[in-house]
């Protein structure tokens, strides 16, 4: 994960140094070869096994789930993007989205925040079979919604995700059959 202190000092390192650098941030990315830990997986695993799922402040929190093809072609396609200093960028009052440094920072993400319990669902229809759902609180630290603004990115590529959430999830859900050798 990038963090703020993270993207301070590539921009630093980019003032100082002139050398062009972009940072990417990637939201909520789901598909063939995700992280074990994240909840397509604990979810698709879970509802396989027939165990209940964790569900935080019962479903109501939005993400902005990202299909796996989606980052790669926004990787792809900013990749012989470099970053240039922003000719807007003034000493004077200056703004924190922009910089005279040749830095850039691009979301790339589905730029629509979906409930979990929507996910869920999606879930559920794929694999034909509904989850067990054990209700919990919202957990200590987490957000309600997170989505990505990439009018940057768009701006730059002409690029936005657009693979749609049903989509994704079919293409994830035979996947994981394939690859737990459930089918």
């Amino acid at each position: 994960m990038v963090s703020e202190k993270h993207i301070d000092s590539a921009h630093t390192y980019s003032h100082l140094y002139g050398l062009p650098t972009t940072g990417l941030r990637f939201f909520t990315v789901y598909g063939p070869w995700g992280r074990p830990d994240m909840a397509p997986s604990l979810f698709a695993s879970a509802m396989m096994e027939d165990r209940p799922i964790r569900v935080f402040n019962e479903g109501r929190m939005q993400r902005d789930f990202t299909y796996i093809d989606d980052i790669v072609e926004g990787v792809l396609r900013i990749m012989d993007v470099p970053a240039m200093p922003d000719p807007s960028f003034n000493r004077n009052h200056p703004a924190a989205a922009i910089s005279d440094a040749p830095f850039r920072v691009y979301n790339i993400g589905n730029h629509e925040p979906v409930e979990l319990m929507t996910f869920i669902e999606t879930m559920e229809k794929a694999m034909g079979r509904e989850a067990k759902k054990e209700m919990l609180p919202m957990q200590p630290g987490d957000v309600l919604a997170t989505w990505a603004d990439i009018d940057a990115l768009y701006g730059v590529s002409g690029f936005k995700p657009y693979t749609p959430l049903e989509e994704g999830i079919i293409k994830f859900v035979e996947w994981f059959a394939q690859y737990h050798r459930l089918k």
